[in-house]
């Protein structure tokens, strides 16, 4: 069996990390499948080499191949300087309506951890990817388009806005909240998980934030009453298998410190997933190790979730474990689960050996620090 995946190398330490990474995902399928399975790389273009073949950051080719792909996986991708995308990773999200940014986030041994009990780490966050405040909607304080906008709001509606503001506006539909709720409560039917957690700032913005928790409760109603009760239902004696509850966002910043137990997998808008997500990824080792895929009904375009440090390109010093990780990720979307385990039971040995790039030894006690390249070797060597 063959299976096509797309890759875009990424900008900046994107090449390296790539490079690194992808004999570990190789020697992966082939110590666990032998020839029976194996991946067709297919390099697609984006970001600065792109620019550099074509005059664009993101080609019409790359954008029609991967419209009617299954898998993808990419490093990290700079913003255009000058004007145009403002993100080029953003704009992947719309224009291939990847609403579902999901974030596995989970403790290996030997990490040394800034929490006291990072074990108890072990959460899954769904993210909305596409509406919020990746929409994208603002206007620069003083320009045309933002005093139109707030004379409308005062006059019309009202408002209470400067005539000196800068403006942006966070549009959650219901359809748009219940497919990211949706997925997020599969995956917990699916994985025999206990809990899903609606994260929300409901309290204050009750027609945005609000509305994506009122929302979240009726499609769980609705779609799998079968499955979910609410921890009204489960205090008074409700016996179905998952939990949905609901968190207001700053207080499950403090839940994922001091009670991370009590939560696997998450739903939560745009915003509030950027900040959580990367909160509970400082718990376990930073964003070295921190994987992710964006998902549409159909393709799943697994990336680092780290930017692309620049400064730090060239010269292998950078973690491949991101992209290694979310090269996990796909082989478990996949099936392929042997594959998959062998490489996470190849980091907790690598990091338990204490040999580890430079972001990993500055956490751990004793490391001896090693590049970019030698960490995906020392990680083959393992598998």
């Amino acid at each position: 069996m063959e299976k096509t995946v797309y890759y875009i190398e990424g900008d900046g330490i994107g090449p390296e990390v790539w490079a690194a990474a992808r004999p570990v995902l190789d020697a992966a399928v082939s110590k666990s499948y032998g020839d029976a399975k194996k991946f067709k790389w297919v390099e697609l273009l984006a970001g600065e080499k792109a620019f550099a073949q074509t005059g664009s950051y993101l080609p019409e080719e790359t954008l029609t191949t991967l419209a009617a792909a299954e898998l993808a996986i990419k490093g990290p991708l700079g913003t255009p300087v000058g004007g145009g995308i403002r993100s080029l990773n953003v704009a992947l999200r719309q224009i291939l309506d990847l609403y579902a940014c999901i974030r596995p986030i989970k403790y290996f041994k030997g990490i040394e951890s800034p929490v006291k009990h990072p074990e108890n780490v072990d959460m899954i966050i769904y993210r909305e990817n596409t509406e919020d405040v990746y929409a994208g909607i603002e206007y620069a304080s003083g320009t045309p388009e933002a005093k139109k906008l707030i004379e409308f709001l005062r006059g019309e509606l009202g408002a209470n806005v400067s005539l000196s503001a800068g403006v942006g506006i966070k549009p959650i539909t219901p359809a748009g909240s219940k497919r990211l709720v949706r997925k997020a409560i599969q995956h917990a039917v699916d994985k025999g998980e206990k809990s899903v957690t609606l994260v929300h700032k409901g309290n204050i913005m009750k027609y945005t934030e609000g509305a994506f928790r009122a929302w979240g409760y009726e499609l769980a109603r609705d779609e799998f009453a079968d499955q979910v009760m609410t921890e009204e239902e489960a205090a008074a004696g409700g016996a179905k298998p998952i939990v949905i509850k609901d968190r207001i966002a700053d207080s499950m910043f403090q839940q994922v410190l001091i009670k991370p137990q009590l939560y696997s997998v998450i739903a939560t808008t745009n915003l509030n997933g950027d900040y959580l997500s990367d909160a509970l990824a400082a718990q376990v080792g930073g964003l070295g190790l921190a994987p992710g895929v964006n998902m549409s009904e159909k393709l799943a375009f697994y990336e680092a979730t780290h930017g692309t440090a620049p400064r730090m390109a060239g010269q292998d010093s950078a973690n491949p474990g991101s992209l290694i990780l979310s090269g996990a990720m796909m082989l478990e979307h996949i099936g392929w689960t042997e594959a998959a385990n062998r490489i996470h039971a190849a980091m907790e040995k690598t990091i338990t050996a204490k040999r580890v790039p430079k972001d990993l030894a500055a956490q751990i006690n004793g490391a001896t620090t090693v590049g970019c390249k030698q960490f995906g070797e020392i990680l083959e060597s393992y598998l």
